[in-house]
């Protein structure tokens, strides 16, 4: 008992701190780097959260879960009444026994107490429990604001941290873009075109589901699998950090080609540094996803597991909370520590955070698969009845069409490549200010989600993507102003517009790609909702990969360089105007998207009254 008082204390102290952060995101449903490809950023901090996947990667898995799961959660506040109080007594033998009174029971008790005696026997027991009181208030108040109403076990706490560092992880975005940018001196069709390739593992995320529910590694479907994408991620941040040990600098010896050029014999294979850093990237993005799959599925299966159906919402927020700390967190000192250390420096720093995802996935509550469970032939059927109701369902005109739609909606081309190299080689801005603006933009991103949340739940959802592209395109355009040098003019400083411009892109991003995700929760017939749901997000991040690739093109072929910027204003002329042809088709969402979000829950309010869940 005192080894699990101490440990009990210990964790208290650790939750308030953990509280005093995160009750600051607190009742935000949705992943903040989200941006639709309508929305041309006037800064590189938009191609990131546009092209990288938590706005694929970062996870839009979470609003779908919650928002599959918020009907239990409204019904069950309604029929939830209050608990009683409890309170301790001492006994006459000196123990503590818990009992429960009412308010009144209470009052009296206390009017009663009042001899001498009873007053030091009361103390007594108040001076031995005080300590014990306040740690168990201080704990029922975290697991209720903090924690949403979930027990702080060490599995929770686990799933968090995997959440956390997912977010973290972008402390090396920006040092990946000054890697490519100005050690292996890739231009600006080169960089985006590798941005797109490093988004295609975001892309199979059904993929990585289905592996993991039906090959499990080492007995384990969920365990293992976070260790061995923990211990790989390790391997690629480090071997771009230590620049792969020297092994692959030897060909460059005698100088006669640069270190991106110079190639390396490994088994019979030519390897250069760039190809190398090309496939450590890729890896790491794919470990990246893969954690996140699996994560989602500890939390899918957690909720569906628990007896109190209020679980469900607040999980999906709480691990969406932390990885949004993660990626606030990250996102200033991703530019801080390139004024400080080079970017092999920040990669090898970063290295770090997948080993506390190797570590801290033991700590996940799983029980082991039988050799019969393995052998049996159950898995393998059961993923080949997902993939065969996945089908059924995709062929229905209702799904097809708006999935059809969000994918033309966010393959629109994007020339944030090129902008970046204008801001940092023509307006003189380095890492520091770039960090700076990613912070900003994601503070503006949360501002966004309140909006939405505010004013926006009874708007239909094809009206809020209709003008939310329409909108999109003049402050798209306004970034012509900058690239002219007009703002100077104006008396408007660069850094000024750059921020100003990207917190208007970064509000109206996230109301924009609000409504898709609810409009996703929509399409997902009952039986296939995760792999239906996983698999329209693989789709959004393919058209995000095709939006970037199809820039990487047209800045290749207007001739942008990072020297010659005599072609960026047509450039970003031809990607927001072409921004809104999707519109042409927005006729596909007449059948789902003609109500708000507000409506359809309230109908599957009824929906579940009509139709009750078994507990």
């Amino acid at each position: 008992m005192f080894l699990h008082d101490i440990m009990k204390r210990t964790l208290v102290q650790t939750l308030v701190i953990v509280a005093l952060t995160l009750t600051t995101t607190n009742g935000f449903s949705s992943p903040s780097n989200l941006r639709v490809a309508s929305c041309q950023s006037s800064s590189f901090v938009g191609m990131q959260q546009k092209s990288s996947s938590k706005s694929s990667h970062c996870g839009p898995s979470f609003l779908l879960k919650e928002r599959t799961f918020r009907t239990n959660t409204i019904m069950q506040q309604k029929f939830e009444t209050a608990s009683d109080e409890e309170i301790t007594k001492k006994n006459k033998d000196g123990s503590t026994a818990w009992e429960t009174s009412s308010g009144d029971d209470l009052k009296s008790m206390a009017a009663t107490t009042t001899t001498t005696s009873s007053l030091e026997t009361i103390n007594g027991g108040n001076n031995n429990n005080n300590n014990d009181n306040e740690e168990n208030a201080a704990l029922a108040w975290m697991k209720e604001n903090v924690f949403l109403g979930i027990e702080p076990t060490p599995e929770i706490i686990a799933i968090m941290t995997i959440y956390f560092v997912e977010g973290a992880l972008g402390l090396a975005r920006l040092a990946q873009t000054f890697l490519l940018k100005d050690e292996l001196h890739l231009g600006p069709a080169e960089l985006s075109a590798l941005t797109g390739i490093f988004t295609l593992p975001w892309t199979i995320k059904p993929l990585y589901g289905f592996l993991s529910d039906g090959v499990p590694l080492f007995g384990y479907r969920r365990r293992s699998y976070l260790v061995l994408a923990g211990i790989l991620g390790c391997f690629s941040y480090a071997a771009v950090g230590a620049d792969f040990w020297g092994v692959l600098n030897q060909g460059s010896a005698a100088g006669a080609v640069s270190a991106a050029e110079a190639t390396t014999s490994i088994l019979g294979v030519q390897i250069s540094v760039l190809q190398a850093t090309i496939g450590c990237l890729l890896l790491s993005s794919a470990t990246i996803a893969f954690s996140d799959v699996v994560a989602d599925g500890i939390v899918v299966q957690r909720t569906r597991d628990s007896n109190d159906p209020k679980v469900a919402g607040g999980f999906q927020s709480l691990c969406w909370g932390s990885a949004a700390i993660g990626g606030l967190l990250s996102a200033y000192f991703s530019g801080s520590l390139l004024e400080t250390i080079s970017p092999r420096d920040v990669f090898g720093l970063t290295a770090i955070l997948p080993l506390i995802v190797s570590g801290i996935a033991l700590l996940i509550d799983e029980e082991p698969v039988s050799r019969n469970d393995e052998n049996d032939g159950g898995l393998a059927t059961g993923v080949q009845d997902q993939i065969s109701d996945l089908w059924s369902a995709l062929r229905q005109p209702s799904i097809w069409r708006p999935a059809l739609f969000i994918f033309l909606w966010q393959s629109t081309p994007t020339s944030d490549g090129a902008f970046l190299y204008f801001m940092t080689d023509d307006l003189g801005f380095g890492p520091e200010f770039l960090g700076r603006v990613r912070l900003v933009t994601g503070v503006a991103g949360l501002v966004g989600v309140w909006a939405y949340q505010k004013f926006l739940r009874n708007v239909p959802i094809k009206d809020i993507l209709f003008w939310a592209s329409i909108a999109s395109t003049p402050l798209g355009l306004s970034t012509l102003l900058l690239i002219t040098h007009v703002n100077r003019d104006l008396g408007i400083p660069d850094g000024a517009f750059v921020f100003g411009d990207d917190v208007a892109l970064a509000i109206l991003g996230e109301i924009a790609f609000l409504p898709t995700l609810v409009l996703a929760a929509r399409l997902c017939p009952p039986g296939v909702e995760a792999v239906l749901f996983a698999t329209l997000m693989s789709i959004f991040n393919g058209a995000s990969t095709v939006g970037t690739e199809v820039g990487a093109l047209l800045t290749k072929a207007l001739g942008v360089t990072e020297s010659n910027f005599d072609n960026l204003a047509l450039l970003t002329v031809i990607c927001n105007i072409s921004s809104l042809y999707p519109l042409f088709f927005i006729g596909w969402l007449d059948e789902v998207g003609s109500q708000s979000e507000e409506e359809l829950e309230q109908q599957a309010i009824l929906d579940v009254a009509a139709n009750p869940i078994d507990k």
